[in-house]
């Protein structure tokens, strides 16, 4: 299963800086000073890159929201029980959600997954992929086989694909999972300091548990004391696994989530399929990573939707060299900065597709002046 992963990943083509270059000299026609619309610009010239043309389109753009539990869960490392991933689930399904609120306003096709939520579930409108009922507690064996991984990264792929046959032009993905921050946090610290060179300390986990200190943040809302105690479990949970910061699907299987792999997944078929990635807050851009881990070129398809109030949101943006597009406060997950942030994109879309050039509109260019 790796193996035809790596096939995958091998397909998944580098972005067309050509028309990166035509559709930047475009824009410099456009009836405005030079650079005059800051990022828009910017922004225009990388969709165009991704998708190949000059004037490219984000719209409709698609949502696939997946959910899962976390075995980490039951080392109260969440201000909420497990249960509340599965009422939510229910939630997404009835469109009480503000993933919900934020796709109807932009137009977005919306999916909600199973890919791992840890009891039987049937609604309409699900769509059931499940891998396992949640992860295991990762403190105490792996949160997964390899094959576990694998066979969500797949489902993410799967669904992104399906979505992209029904016409959508950019992907966002969201998730839902009770101890995901937790999850994401230990994921981050493989990919920082885990290698097979023996980066990680001894049994004392004391220096870990420091390093810890600037990617664990508060998640659902828990207090200081809760989040020593996450800082804690990830630093024990990582010296007792050691997982390869430079193998994802080792830092999947050893640390991960079910939603996580799957986000990666789709992300990866968008990168594929020349479909920009609009790329929500902490948990998002951790599977990011994890994409960007498993192929370069996939980090080129990435737009960063927000800041989160994650502490290991900044530091999971650094690696991937994203600025994001807006900073609000927010660190729900679900999707739901992206889906916000995701106007921006689409006047970006706009300016370089319908605005006038000096030349059409008859207006005199400011050039050497």
């Amino acid at each position: 299963m790796v193996a035809s992963l790596n096939r995958y990943c091998q397909r998944i083509p580098s972005v067309d800086d050509q028309v990166g270059q035509e559709a930047a000299r475009y824009v410099d026609t456009l009836t405005k000073p030079k650079g005059s619309l800051g990022r828009l610009e910017a922004i225009a010239v990388e969709l165009a890159k991704i998708t190949g043309h000059m004037k490219p389109q984000v719209s409709p753009p698609g949502i696939i929201v997946f959910a899962a539990d976390h075995g980490i869960a039951a080392e109260g490392v969440s201000a909420y029980p497990q249960e509340v991933t599965a009422q939510m689930v229910h939630n997404f399904l009835n469109g009480g959600a503000a993933i919900n609120v934020f796709a109807r306003q932009i137009g977005a096709m919306l999916e909600v997954v199973d890919i791992g939520v840890a009891q039987p579930l049937a609604a309409p409108g699900l769509i059931s992929r499940k891998v396992r009922y949640g992860t295991a507690n990762f403190l105490k064996e792996t949160a997964m086989s390899l094959k576990d991984a694998v066979a969500a990264i797949e489902v993410g792929i799967e669904r992104a694909e399906a979505m992209i046959d029904r016409g959508i032009k950019s992907l966002i993905v969201g998730e839902m999972g009770i101890g995901n921050t937790t999850t994401s946090s230990a994921m981050l610290a493989a990919f920082l300091c885990g290698d097979t060179s023996g980066a990680y300390p001894g049994p004392d986990t004391t220096e870990l548990a420091e390093r810890m200190k600037g990617l664990v943040g508060p998640g659902t809302g828990v207090k200081q004391e809760r989040v020593i105690h996450k800082q804690s479990v990830i630093a024990r949970a990582l010296a007792l696994h050691r997982p390869n910061g430079q193998d994802p699907v080792d830092v999947l299987s050893k640390v991960g989530g079910l939603e996580i792999a799957g986000m990666a997944g789709a992300i990866l078929a968008a990168a594929r399929h020349h479909i920009p990635v609009i790329v929500d807050g902490f948990i998002c851009t951790v599977a990011a990573l994890t994409a960007v881990r498993l192929c370069p070129h996939v980090n080129d398809v990435l737009l960063a939707a927000h800041r989160s109030q994650e502490p290991g949101h900044q530091v999971a943006l650094r690696l991937l060299n994203k600025e994001p597009l807006v900073d609000l406060g927010m660190r729900l997950g679900e999707g739901s900065g992206a889906a916000v942030a995701f106007p921006l994109v689409e006047a970006a879309c706009r300016m370089i597709g319908e605005m006038a050039t000096f030349q059409s509109a008859g207006v005199t260019d400011g050039e050497g002046a």
